[in-house]
């Protein structure tokens, strides 16, 4: 019961139903297993199982996708807007070493560029001209799109003294006459660009949410817990107490997004990491009326997340309705602890 809550109860004064959120898809899974079990033993259980399932549809409805003959094609029809969201961890893949680093930045830029999108919308960004005190330190990345995508927009979060700036970026091939950025108070923002596309004005949105900040020793602690090690009590705690703030701030900027979305003037498109799963307060909240693209072409649970669990779907591309979902595609590049999405979207036209 706690689990239907999820989406009406603010982790901001109920920060419990945060995890509640992340267990729905297995509490899900349970109950129709459960249910097919008691069918045959005592089906008046599986009646009440099965109701309370329905109950909470509305959470079920955003764990499963079921387009099983979806099929991506890379030829794009030119009138639909291909778009795709990826958070590159820092764009430096998933490497240490600062040799390979260097050639990850163009890997990742030509797994993007390959699939000729319009629209790039990328989280954990970052760039920089270096500095006279760091000159090794340059990694001009900008300037690894903008030949095929002149347009852009850069939220600059954070500034380094190395001479990086990071945060959010959109790239655009059309030209952009509008933007905007949204502050969170800790943590980093939203933004967006207005573009032309023919006679059509769009806004498409991008953000980053709060995460749990894991660390190297966070992860451990989470293999204790799931080995059961004999420090996983404490180690629990300590993963606790991170995820426990987290869900707090993700609320905050949550609401805050929330209504600045409302005042878009054009169709849009909103992208980002939300760093949440569908089942939370968070996505709901955000995502409003908009559609899925994940779940309006896709199937099954689409994992976007590949560290922690194979249930974490937390990074999104929510059109308005004003646009249909033609395609999407969730592209595992082993290139980032995050999968990159992309989605074909055509604009449909109103007549009036």
């Amino acid at each position: 019961m706690a689990t239907c809550l999820t989406p009406y109860l603010s982790p901001e004064k109920f920060w419990w139903v945060g995890f509640a959120g992340i267990a729905a898809p297995y509490i899900i899974i349970l109950l129709l297993f459960s249910i097919l079990f008691w069918l045959f033993v005592k089906p008046l259980w599986a009646i009440s199982l099965l109701i309370m399932l329905l109950i909470g549809y509305r959470q079920v409805s955003v764990v499963f996708a079921f387009h099983f003959k979806n099929t991506f094609s890379e030829k794009k029809d030119s009138s639909n807007i291909r778009i795709v969201d990826w958070n590159l961890r820092g764009f430096n893949g998933l490497y240490q070493s600062r040799n390979t680093k260097k050639m990850v930045r163009t890997e990742l830029a030509e797994s993007i560029l390959k699939l000729n999108p319009d629209i790039i919308c990328l989280q954990e960004f970052n760039h920089s001209y270096g500095t006279t005190t760091h000159p090794h330190e340059q990694a001009n990345n900008i300037d690894l799109f903008t030949p095929t995508h002149p347009y852009y927009y850069f939220s600059k979060d954070y500034k380094t003294a190395n001479g990086y700036t990071a945060g959010s970026i959109i790239f655009s091939k059309f030209p952009i006459i509008d933007t905007g950025r949204l502050r969170f108070p800790k943590g980093e923002s939203a933004l967006f660009i207005d573009i032309q596309k023919g006679t059509d004005t769009i806004r498409i949105y991008t953000t980053h949410l709060q995460s749990f900040k894991f660390k190297k020793n966070d992860y451990e602690n989470i293999d204790k817990v799931e080995n059961n090690d004999s420090a996983a009590l404490t180690a629990s705690k300590n993963v606790f107490e991170k995820m426990r703030p987290a869900f707090k701030k993700r609320a905050i900027q949550a609401d805050l997004l929330k209504e600045w979305l409302q005042n878009t003037p054009h169709p849009s498109i909103l992208t980002g990491d939300f760093n949440d799963v569908p089942n939370s307060y968070t996505y709901f909240t955000i995502r409003g009326n908009r559609q899925d693209a994940f779940l309006q072409k896709s199937c099954g649970i689409g994992r976007t997340f590949v560290s922690l669990a194979p249930t974490l779907r937390i990074d999104y591309i929510l059109p308005d309705k004003s646009f249909k979902v033609k395609q999407f595609e969730l592209e595992d590049e082993g290139l980032s602890d995050h999968f990159m999405l992309v989605a074909d979207l055509k604009k449909i036209v109103v007549i009036r």
